[in-house]
């Protein structure tokens, strides 16, 4: 394969690009869950630095398998963006899990695409259209509801998961950037490769040991983040962020069951009601069209 190969969009396939989206966070849950059950044994940035390091060590041998010139890039800002937004939003997300339910917080982090309409804004300065403010505002309430259930104001947990709702939606829009030019092995090489040596300094300074207890759930913790993303890329090559978007969704719904399932944590009936407004206010905001996209 040459190192193009791979490079630039396919012609569209809304089911197949929905699949794999739906695939990607069902891994992204196990994600989840796996570091919630890791974080019992060792710190959250050893966590990190494992889960980025394992991904980089089955990606890198794919990635030079044609040589070092295949990783020649113009579009180094990006990946050094995409990685410190991901490595950021994971930390976010693994610290609050430790101290909120685990549906709780996927839910707070990924409203992510509730915050892409207002990013969208700000960098391009484009009028947005009204559906899309509709459905953001939406999609707010639903995120305050879950945010203060009993009224108790806001916890450290949970303004950690809606920092990495922020940081996850520059991470996915700077995927679709990346993806018009850049070969899937590319991205992944980069991603990880950055994300490890931006996790290392983390990991030393929240460093704990690891048990041989941790170790299969680290590893497991590893596979599913490096499906996650092998998935997410691919299917952004058949549909865009905007089409497939509200398939992101699906892991609240994966989170849930697990948390009930696993730890018997029931969500509220705000939560309920914060979920269902999350989810319909994010698939109105990304399915509304802006007047300058029109």
């Amino acid at each position: 394969m040459s190192s193009a190969e791979g490079t630039g969009y396919r012609a569209e396939n809304l089911g197949l690009g929905a699949f794999l989206t739906t695939a990607a966070f069902f891994c992204v849950a196990l994600v989840g869950t796996l570091a919630k059950v890791s974080g019992q044994y060792t710190s959250t940035g050893v966590l990190l630095l494992f889960q980025n390091a394992l991904c980089l060590v089955f990606v890198m041998p794919l990635a030079l398998r044609t040589g070092w010139r295949s990783l020649r890039t113009d579009r180094a800002g990006l990946h050094l963006l995409r990685a410190g937004a991901g490595t950021a939003c994971w930390y976010a997300l693994f610290f609050a899990i430790e101290r909120i339910p685990l549906a709780n917080a996927t839910l707070l982090t990924y409203s992510a695409p509730l915050w892409m309409p207002l990013i969208a804004w700000a960098v391009t300065r484009h009028r947005v259209a009204t559906a899309t403010w509709i459905g953001a505002g939406l999609g707010f309430v639903g995120v305050m509801l879950v945010l203060q259930p009993q009224g108790h104001g806001f916890s450290i947990g949970e303004i950690s998961a809606v920092s990495g709702a922020l940081l996850l939606a520059v991470a996915m829009m700077t995927v679709r950037w990346l993806g018009a030019t850049e070969p899937v092995t590319r991205i992944l090489f980069y991603y990880f490769a950055l994300s490890t040596l931006l996790s290392i300094p983390i990991a030393v300074a929240d460093w704990a040991p690891v048990p041989v207890a941790a170790w299969p759930w680290l590893v497991g913790l590893g596979f599913a983040q490096l499906f996650s993303q092998i998935l997410i890329v691919v299917a952004y090559r058949y549909a865009s962020a905007e089409k497939v978007g509200p398939f992101i969704y699906t892991v609240i719904v994966f989170t849930a069951v697990i948390d009930w399932i696993v730890w018997d944590d029931a969500p509220s009936p705000s939560t309920y009601l914060g979920m269902a407004l999350v989810i319909g206010g994010g698939v109105m905001a990304m399915r509304a069209k802006s007047p300058a996209a029109a």
